[in-house]
Protein backbone atom coordinates (compact mmCIF):
# COMPACT_ATOMS: atom_id res chain seq x y z
CA UNK A 1 0.00 0.00 0.00
CA UNK A 2 1.25 3.21 -0.87
CA UNK A 3 1.61 5.84 1.96
CA UNK A 4 2.44 9.63 1.39
CA UNK A 5 2.59 13.08 3.22
CA UNK A 6 3.31 16.68 3.10
CA UNK A 7 5.57 17.84 5.20
CA UNK A 8 8.05 20.35 3.60
CA UNK A 9 10.27 21.28 5.78
CA UNK A 10 11.32 17.93 7.41
CA UNK A 11 14.78 16.62 6.65
CA UNK A 12 13.77 12.93 7.45
CA UNK A 13 9.91 11.28 7.26
CA UNK A 14 10.24 7.49 9.10
CA UNK A 15 6.17 5.91 8.55
CA UNK A 16 5.64 3.68 11.41
CA UNK A 17 3.39 0.60 10.16
CA UNK A 18 2.11 -2.02 12.10
CA UNK A 19 5.03 -2.12 14.53
CA UNK A 20 7.38 -1.87 11.87
CA UNK A 21 9.47 1.17 10.29
CA UNK A 22 10.44 2.42 6.89
CA UNK A 23 11.93 5.47 5.52
CA UNK A 24 9.92 7.67 3.38
CA UNK A 25 11.68 8.64 0.28
CA UNK A 26 11.01 12.80 -1.38
CA UNK A 27 8.42 12.78 -4.33
CA UNK A 28 10.43 14.13 -6.96
CA UNK A 29 7.91 15.44 -8.66
CA UNK A 30 5.39 17.27 -6.18
CA UNK A 31 7.42 19.23 -3.75
CA UNK A 32 7.48 18.82 0.15
CA UNK A 33 5.45 15.19 -0.59
CA UNK A 34 7.36 12.06 0.41
CA UNK A 35 6.19 8.10 0.27
CA UNK A 36 7.01 5.26 0.01
CA UNK A 37 4.89 1.55 -0.09
CA UNK A 38 4.53 -1.08 3.04
CA UNK A 39 1.78 -3.42 3.73
CA UNK A 40 -1.62 -2.85 5.36
CA UNK A 41 -4.66 -4.16 5.41
CA UNK A 42 -8.24 -2.32 6.72
CA UNK A 43 -7.50 -1.37 10.06
CA UNK A 44 -3.93 -1.49 10.54
CA UNK A 45 -2.55 1.08 12.78
CA UNK A 46 0.19 3.80 11.64
CA UNK A 47 1.34 7.26 11.65
CA UNK A 48 4.52 9.38 10.45
CA UNK A 49 8.11 10.20 12.61
CA UNK A 50 9.36 13.84 11.14
CA UNK A 51 13.09 14.30 12.34
CA UNK A 52 13.41 11.99 15.15
CA UNK A 53 10.13 13.26 17.00
CA UNK A 54 6.93 11.26 18.31
CA UNK A 55 5.19 9.28 16.10
CA UNK A 56 2.16 11.37 14.78
CA UNK A 57 -1.12 10.88 13.11
CA UNK A 58 -1.84 11.16 9.51
CA UNK A 59 -3.04 14.69 8.26
CA UNK A 60 -4.68 12.64 5.84
CA UNK A 61 -6.08 10.27 7.79
CA UNK A 62 -9.28 8.66 7.27
CA UNK A 63 -9.54 6.48 10.76
CA UNK A 64 -8.48 7.84 14.41
CA UNK A 65 -9.42 4.99 16.52
CA UNK A 66 -7.98 5.99 19.55
CA UNK A 67 -8.93 9.09 19.41
CA UNK A 68 -6.95 12.97 18.19
CA UNK A 69 -3.74 12.14 19.60
CA UNK A 70 -3.40 7.99 18.87
CA UNK A 71 -2.07 6.46 15.34
CA UNK A 72 -3.83 6.53 12.47
CA UNK A 73 -5.52 3.80 11.37
CA UNK A 74 -6.04 2.29 7.26
CA UNK A 75 -9.60 2.62 5.91
CA UNK A 76 -10.54 0.25 2.82
CA UNK A 77 -12.96 2.45 1.35
CA UNK A 78 -14.72 -0.26 -0.71
CA UNK A 79 -15.18 -2.38 2.29
CA UNK A 80 -18.95 -1.62 3.07
CA UNK A 81 -22.05 -3.28 0.76
CA UNK A 82 -23.92 -0.22 -0.11
CA UNK A 83 -27.35 -1.54 -0.48
CA UNK A 84 -29.74 1.63 -0.61
CA UNK A 85 -29.29 2.43 -4.65
CA UNK A 86 -29.05 6.17 -4.88
CA UNK A 87 -29.16 9.79 -7.50
CA UNK A 88 -29.08 12.15 -5.71
CA UNK A 89 -31.26 14.79 -3.96
CA UNK A 90 -30.55 18.29 -5.13
CA UNK A 91 -31.22 21.49 -3.15
CA UNK A 92 -34.13 23.28 -4.43
CA UNK A 93 -37.34 21.55 -3.08
CA UNK A 94 -35.52 20.35 -0.20
CA UNK A 95 -36.60 20.74 3.35
CA UNK A 96 -33.84 20.28 6.00
CA UNK A 97 -33.48 18.99 9.14
CA UNK A 98 -30.42 19.55 11.31
CA UNK A 99 -29.15 16.98 14.19
CA UNK A 100 -26.61 16.45 16.37
CA UNK A 101 -25.01 12.26 16.33
CA UNK A 102 -24.54 12.71 20.20
CA UNK A 103 -27.51 13.96 21.14
CA UNK A 104 -30.17 13.03 18.95
CA UNK A 105 -30.61 9.72 20.91
CA UNK A 106 -29.28 8.82 24.19
CA UNK A 107 -26.94 6.05 22.99
CA UNK A 108 -25.39 9.53 20.93
CA UNK A 109 -24.45 7.14 17.77
CA UNK A 110 -24.91 6.87 13.88
CA UNK A 111 -26.57 3.37 14.12
CA UNK A 112 -28.78 4.91 17.00
CA UNK A 113 -29.56 7.76 14.88
CA UNK A 114 -30.44 5.33 11.84
CA UNK A 115 -33.07 3.95 13.81
CA UNK A 116 -34.49 7.25 13.95
CA UNK A 117 -34.57 8.05 10.01
CA UNK A 118 -38.00 6.42 9.69
CA UNK A 119 -39.56 9.13 11.86
CA UNK A 120 -37.65 12.12 9.73
CA UNK A 121 -39.25 10.31 6.50
CA UNK A 122 -42.88 10.42 7.31
CA UNK A 123 -42.36 13.76 8.79
CA UNK A 124 -42.14 14.67 4.87
CA UNK A 125 -38.60 16.14 5.41
CA UNK A 126 -35.60 15.63 2.44
CA UNK A 127 -32.55 15.82 4.21
CA UNK A 128 -30.68 15.13 7.23
CA UNK A 129 -27.87 18.17 8.04
CA UNK A 130 -25.27 16.26 10.28
CA UNK A 131 -23.11 17.99 12.78
CA UNK A 132 -19.64 17.91 12.66
CA UNK A 133 -18.50 13.99 13.00
CA UNK A 134 -14.82 14.95 12.71
CA UNK A 135 -13.10 13.56 15.78
CA UNK A 136 -12.58 15.53 18.65
CA UNK A 137 -10.86 15.13 21.90
CA UNK A 138 -13.18 13.28 24.69
CA UNK A 139 -16.57 11.27 23.48
CA UNK A 140 -19.25 14.18 23.88
CA UNK A 141 -19.01 17.60 22.07
CA UNK A 142 -20.66 19.65 19.41
CA UNK A 143 -18.08 18.94 17.03
CA UNK A 144 -16.93 22.18 16.14
CA UNK A 145 -13.65 21.60 17.62
CA UNK A 146 -12.56 18.64 15.40
CA UNK A 147 -8.98 18.29 14.58
CA UNK A 148 -8.77 15.64 11.87
CA UNK A 149 -10.82 16.35 8.81
CA UNK A 150 -10.71 13.76 7.19
CA UNK A 151 -12.04 11.24 9.69
CA UNK A 152 -15.19 9.91 11.60
CA UNK A 153 -15.40 10.02 15.43
CA UNK A 154 -15.08 7.07 16.70
CA UNK A 155 -17.33 7.04 19.33
CA UNK A 156 -19.89 7.82 17.23
CA UNK A 157 -19.18 4.82 14.93
CA UNK A 158 -15.96 5.45 13.18
CA UNK A 159 -16.51 5.18 9.17
CA UNK A 160 -18.48 2.14 9.36
CA UNK A 161 -21.09 3.92 11.32
CA UNK A 162 -21.42 6.82 9.31
CA UNK A 163 -21.88 4.75 5.99
CA UNK A 164 -24.55 2.84 7.28
CA UNK A 165 -26.02 5.98 9.07
CA UNK A 166 -26.03 7.36 5.12
CA UNK A 167 -26.98 3.78 3.64
CA UNK A 168 -30.19 4.03 6.46
CA UNK A 169 -30.92 7.34 5.16
CA UNK A 170 -31.00 6.97 2.05
CA UNK A 171 -33.09 3.88 1.71
CA UNK A 172 -35.38 6.10 3.40
CA UNK A 173 -35.02 8.86 0.63
CA UNK A 174 -33.77 10.84 2.64
CA UNK A 175 -30.03 12.95 1.49
CA UNK A 176 -27.53 13.66 3.58
CA UNK A 177 -26.11 16.72 4.29
CA UNK A 178 -22.53 16.82 6.54
CA UNK A 179 -21.59 20.42 8.87
CA UNK A 180 -17.83 20.56 7.31
CA UNK A 181 -15.45 23.22 9.30
CA UNK A 182 -12.77 24.97 7.35
CA UNK A 183 -12.16 28.11 9.63
CA UNK A 184 -10.00 26.40 12.21
CA UNK A 185 -9.10 23.20 14.19
CA UNK A 186 -9.69 22.42 17.63
CA UNK A 187 -7.62 23.55 20.46
CA UNK A 188 -5.92 19.76 21.47
CA UNK A 189 -5.15 17.08 19.17
CA UNK A 190 -4.62 19.49 16.46
CA UNK A 191 -0.82 18.24 14.67
CA UNK A 192 -1.21 20.05 11.36
CA UNK A 193 1.12 22.18 12.33
CA UNK A 194 4.29 19.68 13.17
CA UNK A 195 3.76 18.55 9.24
CA UNK A 196 4.18 22.23 7.39
CA UNK A 197 2.06 25.78 7.52
CA UNK A 198 -1.57 25.11 7.88
CA UNK A 199 -2.15 27.85 9.50
CA UNK A 200 -0.83 31.36 9.10
CA UNK A 201 0.13 34.20 11.55
CA UNK A 202 -0.57 36.71 8.52
CA UNK A 203 -4.30 36.47 9.67
CA UNK A 204 -6.09 35.83 13.14
CA UNK A 205 -9.61 34.46 13.86
CA UNK A 206 -10.84 33.97 17.09
CA UNK A 207 -9.61 30.60 17.58
CA UNK A 208 -5.69 32.24 16.71
CA UNK A 209 -4.07 32.01 13.64
CA UNK A 210 -5.72 31.49 11.13
CA UNK A 211 -5.81 28.65 8.24
CA UNK A 212 -3.61 29.24 5.83
CA UNK A 213 -5.99 30.21 2.17
CA UNK A 214 -3.34 32.43 1.02
CA UNK A 215 0.52 32.45 2.70
CA UNK A 216 3.20 30.74 0.48
CA UNK A 217 2.37 26.91 0.95
CA UNK A 218 -1.07 27.63 0.86
CA UNK A 219 -1.53 25.70 -2.41
CA UNK A 220 -1.03 22.43 -0.92
CA UNK A 221 -3.30 23.71 2.27
CA UNK A 222 -6.33 24.61 -0.15
CA UNK A 223 -5.90 21.05 -1.68
CA UNK A 224 -5.77 19.30 1.58
CA UNK A 225 -9.25 20.85 2.64
CA UNK A 226 -10.87 20.65 -1.43
CA UNK A 227 -9.74 16.24 -1.52
CA UNK A 228 -11.28 16.23 2.18
CA UNK A 229 -14.49 17.88 1.08
CA UNK A 230 -14.47 15.95 -2.01
CA UNK A 231 -13.93 12.53 0.29
CA UNK A 232 -16.56 13.02 2.07
CA UNK A 233 -19.22 13.69 -1.13
CA UNK A 234 -17.73 10.57 -2.83
CA UNK A 235 -16.29 8.20 0.09
CA UNK A 236 -19.92 8.26 1.94
CA UNK A 237 -22.05 8.99 -0.60
CA UNK A 238 -22.98 12.59 0.63
CA UNK A 239 -25.28 14.63 -1.05
CA UNK A 240 -23.87 17.92 0.38
CA UNK A 241 -21.84 20.11 2.64
CA UNK A 242 -22.87 22.87 5.06
CA UNK A 243 -19.41 25.09 5.22
CA UNK A 244 -19.42 26.31 8.46
CA UNK A 245 -18.46 30.03 9.02
CA UNK A 246 -17.01 31.16 5.49
CA UNK A 247 -16.96 34.63 6.94
CA UNK A 248 -14.07 33.81 9.05
CA UNK A 249 -12.05 32.31 6.18
CA UNK A 250 -8.90 34.82 5.88
CA UNK A 251 -8.42 34.49 2.03
CA UNK A 252 -6.39 37.58 -0.05
CA UNK A 253 -6.34 35.93 -3.05
CA UNK A 254 -7.73 36.55 -6.71
CA UNK A 255 -9.24 32.88 -6.79
CA UNK A 256 -10.57 32.95 -3.74
CA UNK A 257 -10.76 29.42 -1.71
CA UNK A 258 -14.89 29.05 -2.00
CA UNK A 259 -14.91 29.78 -5.68
CA UNK A 260 -12.05 27.10 -5.56
CA UNK A 261 -14.09 24.81 -3.75
CA UNK A 262 -16.87 24.78 -5.23
CA UNK A 263 -15.59 24.46 -8.81
CA UNK A 264 -14.29 20.91 -8.08
CA UNK A 265 -17.40 20.06 -6.26
CA UNK A 266 -19.26 20.84 -9.17
CA UNK A 267 -16.91 18.86 -11.38
CA UNK A 268 -17.50 15.74 -8.84
CA UNK A 269 -21.11 16.08 -9.49
CA UNK A 270 -20.68 15.20 -12.96
CA UNK A 271 -17.99 12.60 -12.46
CA UNK A 272 -20.59 10.82 -10.43
CA UNK A 273 -23.79 11.80 -11.85
CA UNK A 274 -26.14 12.77 -9.09
CA UNK A 275 -25.95 16.71 -8.15
CA UNK A 276 -24.03 17.70 -4.85
CA UNK A 277 -23.86 20.69 -3.50
CA UNK A 278 -22.61 23.46 -0.61
CA UNK A 279 -24.67 25.27 1.85
CA UNK A 280 -22.06 28.69 3.15
CA UNK A 281 -22.61 29.73 7.38
CA UNK A 282 -22.02 33.74 6.45
CA UNK A 283 -22.59 36.80 8.42
CA UNK A 284 -21.65 38.82 5.72
CA UNK A 285 -24.41 39.36 3.84
CA UNK A 286 -22.84 39.37 0.54
CA UNK A 287 -24.89 37.95 -2.40
CA UNK A 288 -21.78 36.86 -4.27
CA UNK A 289 -21.40 33.88 -2.12
CA UNK A 290 -24.56 32.58 -3.80
CA UNK A 291 -24.55 33.70 -6.58
CA UNK A 292 -23.06 31.23 -9.64
CA UNK A 293 -19.89 31.82 -11.27
CA UNK A 294 -20.65 32.60 -14.57
CA UNK A 295 -22.38 35.50 -12.72
CA UNK A 296 -18.72 36.59 -11.50
CA UNK A 297 -20.04 34.77 -8.13
CA UNK A 298 -18.33 32.27 -5.96
CA UNK A 299 -20.86 29.84 -7.02
CA UNK A 300 -21.99 28.73 -3.33
CA UNK A 301 -25.62 27.03 -3.95
CA UNK A 302 -26.92 28.09 -0.55
CA UNK A 303 -26.64 30.19 2.70
CA UNK A 304 -28.03 30.43 6.12
CA UNK A 305 -30.48 33.06 6.45
CA UNK A 306 -29.58 34.82 9.72
CA UNK A 307 -31.68 37.66 8.96
CA UNK A 308 -34.90 36.17 8.91
CA UNK A 309 -34.36 33.35 11.93
CA UNK A 310 -33.80 37.39 14.23
CA UNK A 311 -37.09 38.90 12.17
CA UNK A 312 -39.21 36.02 12.88
CA UNK A 313 -37.42 35.66 16.64
CA UNK A 314 -37.89 38.91 17.73
CA UNK A 315 -41.60 38.84 15.95
CA UNK A 316 -42.82 35.99 18.38
CA UNK A 317 -40.20 36.40 21.61
CA UNK A 318 -39.66 40.60 22.24
CA UNK A 319 -36.52 40.30 22.65
CA UNK A 320 -34.26 43.03 22.05
CA UNK A 321 -30.96 42.33 23.37
CA UNK A 322 -27.30 42.31 21.16
CA UNK A 323 -27.89 41.22 17.31
CA UNK A 324 -31.82 41.15 17.92
CA UNK A 325 -31.63 45.22 18.20
CA UNK A 326 -32.36 46.06 14.89
CA UNK A 327 -34.68 44.03 14.17
CA UNK A 328 -36.87 44.37 17.55
CA UNK A 329 -37.63 47.77 16.42
CA UNK A 330 -40.45 47.04 13.72
CA UNK A 331 -40.23 43.63 14.03
CA UNK A 332 -43.00 42.47 11.66
CA UNK A 333 -41.96 45.04 9.17
CA UNK A 334 -38.20 43.68 9.42
CA UNK A 335 -39.78 40.02 8.65
CA UNK A 336 -41.75 41.16 5.84
CA UNK A 337 -38.67 42.74 4.34
CA UNK A 338 -36.65 39.50 4.78
CA UNK A 339 -39.60 37.50 3.07
CA UNK A 340 -39.47 39.72 -0.11
CA UNK A 341 -35.59 40.89 0.20
CA UNK A 342 -33.75 37.81 1.46
CA UNK A 343 -31.54 40.15 3.68
CA UNK A 344 -32.40 42.68 6.73
CA UNK A 345 -28.95 44.24 6.72
CA UNK A 346 -28.63 45.05 2.46
CA UNK A 347 -26.47 48.69 3.05
CA UNK A 348 -28.17 49.12 6.24
CA UNK A 349 -26.31 50.73 9.48
CA UNK A 350 -25.84 47.47 12.25
CA UNK A 351 -26.02 48.67 15.74
CA UNK A 352 -24.15 45.75 16.67
CA UNK A 353 -21.35 46.39 14.57
CA UNK A 354 -21.47 50.18 14.16
CA UNK A 355 -21.35 50.44 10.57
CA UNK A 356 -23.27 49.92 7.54
CA UNK A 357 -24.02 46.09 6.32
CA UNK A 358 -24.40 44.03 3.78
CA UNK A 359 -25.31 44.53 0.14
CA UNK A 360 -29.01 44.14 -1.62
CA UNK A 361 -29.69 41.09 -3.43
CA UNK A 362 -30.71 41.16 -7.40
CA UNK A 363 -34.55 39.65 -6.15
CA UNK A 364 -34.70 39.05 -10.04
CA UNK A 365 -31.89 37.08 -10.28
CA UNK A 366 -30.95 35.49 -7.14
CA UNK A 367 -33.73 32.22 -6.59
CA UNK A 368 -35.54 32.14 -3.12
CA UNK A 369 -34.31 28.10 -2.72
CA UNK A 370 -30.23 29.89 -2.22
CA UNK A 371 -31.44 31.58 1.11
CA UNK A 372 -31.72 28.77 4.04
CA UNK A 373 -34.36 29.69 6.24
CA UNK A 374 -35.12 28.18 10.45
CA UNK A 375 -36.94 29.38 13.48
CA UNK A 376 -34.53 27.28 15.30
CA UNK A 377 -30.41 26.07 14.75
CA UNK A 378 -27.79 24.50 17.23
CA UNK A 379 -26.39 27.92 16.89
CA UNK A 380 -29.41 30.15 17.84
CA UNK A 381 -30.49 27.55 20.41
CA UNK A 382 -26.93 26.05 21.84
CA UNK A 383 -25.20 29.87 22.06
CA UNK A 384 -28.21 31.15 25.08
CA UNK A 385 -26.56 30.99 28.34
CA UNK A 386 -29.09 28.39 29.30
CA UNK A 387 -29.65 26.75 25.66
CA UNK A 388 -33.02 27.15 25.82
CA UNK A 389 -35.41 26.26 22.85
CA UNK A 390 -38.33 28.78 21.88
CA UNK A 391 -40.83 25.65 23.54
CA UNK A 392 -39.15 26.79 27.04
CA UNK A 393 -41.17 30.61 26.57
CA UNK A 394 -43.24 30.38 23.28
CA UNK A 395 -47.14 28.88 23.68
CA UNK A 396 -48.14 25.69 20.96
CA UNK A 397 -49.53 28.35 19.25
CA UNK A 398 -46.66 30.40 18.64
CA UNK A 399 -45.10 27.50 18.27
CA UNK A 400 -47.55 26.76 15.18
CA UNK A 401 -46.43 30.14 13.84
CA UNK A 402 -43.01 29.42 13.68
CA UNK A 403 -43.28 26.35 11.82
CA UNK A 404 -45.72 28.24 9.17
CA UNK A 405 -43.22 31.13 8.79
CA UNK A 406 -40.79 28.38 7.86
CA UNK A 407 -42.35 26.19 6.12
CA UNK A 408 -44.58 28.48 3.89
CA UNK A 409 -41.92 31.17 2.86
CA UNK A 410 -39.81 31.33 0.24
CA UNK A 411 -36.78 29.97 1.43
CA UNK A 412 -35.45 26.55 2.05
CA UNK A 413 -36.62 25.41 5.14
CA UNK A 414 -34.03 24.08 7.94
CA UNK A 415 -35.92 22.70 10.78
CA UNK A 416 -33.41 21.74 13.89
CA UNK A 417 -33.80 18.38 15.60
CA UNK A 418 -36.97 18.17 18.27
CA UNK A 419 -38.92 21.22 17.09
CA UNK A 420 -41.20 19.37 15.28
CA UNK A 421 -42.56 18.83 18.62
CA UNK A 422 -41.87 21.40 20.69
CA UNK A 423 -38.81 19.14 22.52
CA UNK A 424 -38.83 20.89 26.36
CA UNK A 425 -35.29 19.44 26.76
CA UNK A 426 -32.76 22.26 26.15
CA UNK A 427 -29.82 22.19 23.77
CA UNK A 428 -26.66 23.35 26.10
CA UNK A 429 -22.72 24.36 25.19
CA UNK A 430 -20.99 20.33 26.09
CA UNK A 431 -17.55 19.70 25.83
CA UNK A 432 -15.49 16.31 27.08
CA UNK A 433 -11.75 17.98 27.50
CA UNK A 434 -9.74 15.51 28.96
CA UNK A 435 -6.79 18.12 29.45
CA UNK A 436 -7.59 20.03 32.74
CA UNK A 437 -6.15 22.98 32.00
CA UNK A 438 -8.32 22.98 28.58
CA UNK A 439 -11.41 21.95 30.97
CA UNK A 440 -11.30 25.27 32.88
CA UNK A 441 -10.36 27.07 30.57
CA UNK A 442 -13.36 26.78 28.29
CA UNK A 443 -15.73 26.62 31.61
CA UNK A 444 -14.82 29.69 32.79
CA UNK A 445 -14.64 31.25 29.22
CA UNK A 446 -18.09 30.39 28.88
CA UNK A 447 -19.32 32.03 31.92
CA UNK A 448 -17.53 35.09 31.17
CA UNK A 449 -18.88 35.66 27.79
CA UNK A 450 -22.57 35.86 28.92
CA UNK A 451 -22.54 38.56 31.48
CA UNK A 452 -20.77 40.94 28.70
CA UNK A 453 -23.94 40.47 26.70
CA UNK A 454 -26.14 41.20 29.34
CA UNK A 455 -26.98 38.26 31.08
CA UNK A 456 -25.66 36.18 34.31
CA UNK A 457 -23.02 33.49 34.48
CA UNK A 458 -25.30 31.68 36.59
CA UNK A 459 -27.83 30.47 33.95
CA UNK A 460 -24.43 29.06 31.99
CA UNK A 461 -24.64 25.49 32.73
CA UNK A 462 -20.73 23.78 33.16
CA UNK A 463 -19.80 22.31 29.97
CA UNK A 464 -17.84 19.94 31.52
CA UNK A 465 -20.54 18.03 33.88
CA UNK A 466 -21.68 14.82 32.33
CA UNK A 467 -25.30 16.47 33.18
CA UNK A 468 -25.21 18.92 30.71
CA UNK A 469 -24.93 16.85 27.76
CA UNK A 470 -27.72 14.38 29.27
CA UNK A 471 -29.76 17.20 29.66
CA UNK A 472 -29.27 18.44 25.57
CA UNK A 473 -29.80 14.77 24.21
CA UNK A 474 -33.91 14.07 22.95
CA UNK A 475 -36.84 12.84 24.55
CA UNK A 476 -38.60 11.10 21.93
CA UNK A 477 -41.20 10.12 24.13
CA UNK A 478 -42.35 13.94 23.90
CA UNK A 479 -43.57 13.18 20.14
CA UNK A 480 -45.98 11.09 20.68
CA UNK A 481 -47.89 12.81 23.50
CA UNK A 482 -50.00 16.01 23.93
CA UNK A 483 -48.98 18.74 23.20
CA UNK A 484 -45.67 17.49 21.10
CA UNK A 485 -47.88 14.99 18.57
CA UNK A 486 -50.23 17.97 17.94
CA UNK A 487 -47.62 20.19 16.77
CA UNK A 488 -45.39 17.27 14.79
CA UNK A 489 -49.18 16.96 13.09
CA UNK A 490 -48.84 20.57 12.39
CA UNK A 491 -45.59 20.19 10.76
CA UNK A 492 -46.12 16.94 9.08
CA UNK A 493 -49.62 18.67 7.72
CA UNK A 494 -47.32 21.66 6.42
CA UNK A 495 -44.65 19.95 4.48
CA UNK A 496 -47.28 17.85 2.65
CA UNK A 497 -48.76 20.92 1.56
CA UNK A 498 -45.63 22.33 0.62
CA UNK A 499 -44.90 19.51 -1.91
CA UNK A 500 -48.50 19.59 -3.03
CA UNK A 501 -48.68 23.24 -3.86
CA UNK A 502 -46.08 24.87 -6.70
CA UNK A 503 -46.81 28.15 -5.41
CA UNK A 504 -45.26 27.66 -2.16
CA UNK A 505 -41.63 26.48 -3.92
CA UNK A 506 -42.20 29.36 -6.21
CA UNK A 507 -38.20 30.53 -6.02
CA UNK A 508 -39.11 34.15 -7.36
CA UNK A 509 -38.01 36.67 -4.26
CA UNK A 510 -40.40 38.99 -6.50
CA UNK A 511 -43.41 37.79 -6.53
CA UNK A 512 -43.66 37.67 -2.78
CA UNK A 513 -46.41 39.75 -1.49
CA UNK A 514 -46.55 41.36 2.35
CA UNK A 515 -48.62 43.15 4.57
CA UNK A 516 -48.47 43.65 8.22
CA UNK A 517 -49.34 45.25 11.34
CA UNK A 518 -46.97 45.91 13.86
CA UNK A 519 -49.40 47.02 17.00
CA UNK A 520 -51.53 43.69 16.22
CA UNK A 521 -48.61 41.75 15.78
CA UNK A 522 -50.32 39.82 12.55
CA UNK A 523 -48.28 39.42 9.39
CA UNK A 524 -49.98 37.96 6.01
CA UNK A 525 -47.93 36.92 2.32
CA UNK A 526 -49.13 35.89 -0.60
CA UNK A 527 -47.20 33.66 -2.88
CA UNK A 528 -49.29 33.08 -6.25
CA UNK A 529 -52.73 31.84 -5.47
CA UNK A 530 -51.11 30.84 -1.97
CA UNK A 531 -52.44 33.32 1.15
CA UNK A 532 -50.28 32.77 4.80
CA UNK A 533 -51.19 34.58 7.56
CA UNK A 534 -50.25 34.52 11.07
CA UNK A 535 -51.23 36.38 13.87
CA UNK A 536 -48.50 36.66 17.18
CA UNK A 537 -50.76 38.59 18.92
CA UNK A 538 -53.05 37.74 21.86
CA UNK A 539 -56.20 38.44 20.00
CA UNK A 540 -58.19 37.79 17.15
CA UNK A 541 -57.41 40.01 13.98
CA UNK A 542 -59.15 40.73 10.68
CA UNK A 543 -57.33 40.28 7.67
CA UNK A 544 -58.69 42.54 4.60
CA UNK A 545 -58.17 39.27 2.53
CA UNK A 546 -59.49 40.22 -0.82
CA UNK A 547 -62.70 39.62 -2.75
CA UNK A 548 -61.46 36.99 -4.56
CA UNK A 549 -62.97 33.43 -3.17
CA UNK A 550 -60.84 31.46 -0.95
CA UNK A 551 -60.43 28.45 1.05
CA UNK A 552 -58.74 27.24 3.37
CA UNK A 553 -56.00 24.57 3.13
CA UNK A 554 -54.96 24.62 6.72
CA UNK A 555 -55.21 26.12 10.15
CA UNK A 556 -53.75 25.82 13.66
CA UNK A 557 -57.43 27.13 14.97
CA UNK A 558 -60.50 26.91 13.10
CA UNK A 559 -60.82 29.10 10.40
CA UNK A 560 -64.03 30.38 8.37
CA UNK A 561 -63.30 31.70 4.38
CA UNK A 562 -63.29 35.36 4.14
CA UNK A 563 -66.32 36.43 3.22
CA UNK A 564 -68.10 38.10 0.58
CA UNK A 565 -66.23 41.64 1.99
CA UNK A 566 -62.80 40.06 1.77
CA UNK A 567 -62.11 39.73 5.47
CA UNK A 568 -60.55 36.86 7.04
CA UNK A 569 -60.98 36.73 10.80
CA UNK A 570 -57.97 34.69 12.38
CA UNK A 571 -57.66 33.86 16.16
CA UNK A 572 -54.63 34.90 18.77
CA UNK A 573 -51.58 33.51 18.22
CA UNK A 574 -52.71 31.19 15.55
CA UNK A 575 -51.86 30.96 11.63
CA UNK A 576 -53.78 29.83 8.39
CA UNK A 577 -53.26 29.06 5.06
CA UNK A 578 -55.55 29.59 2.08
CA UNK A 579 -55.86 29.04 -1.63
CA UNK A 580 -57.18 31.84 -3.12
CA UNK A 581 -59.50 30.29 -6.62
Amino acid sequence: MLFEVWAPEAEEVVLHCGGAERALVRDPHRTGWWSGEAEAVDGTRYGFRLDGGPVLPDPRSRRQPDGPDGPSAVVDQGAHPWYAPWRGRGLPGAVLYELHIGTFTREGTFDAAGDRLERLADLGVTHVEVMPVCPFPGRHGWGYDGVAPWAVHEPYGGPAGLKRFVDRAHAFGLGVVLDVVHNHLGPAGNHLPSFGPYFTDTHHTPWGAAVNLDAPGSDEVRAYFVGSALAWLRDYRLDGLRLDAVHALRDTRAHSFLEELSTAVDALAEEVGRPLFLIAESDLNDPRIITPRTEHGLGIDAQWNDDFHHALHTALTGESAGYYADFAAAPFGALAKTLTGGYFHDGTRSSLRGRRHGRPLDRARVSAHRLVGYAQNHDQVGNRAAGDRLSATLSPGLLACAATLVLTGPFTPMLFMGEEWGATTPWQYFTDHPDPALAEAVRTGRRREFPARGGSADEVPDPQDPATRERSCLDWRESDRAPGARLRAWYRELIALRRAQPDLTDTDLTAVRVMCDETARWIAFRRGDVWVVVNAGPDAVVVPFGRRPARVLAAWEPVSPPGPEGLLTVNGESCAVLLQE
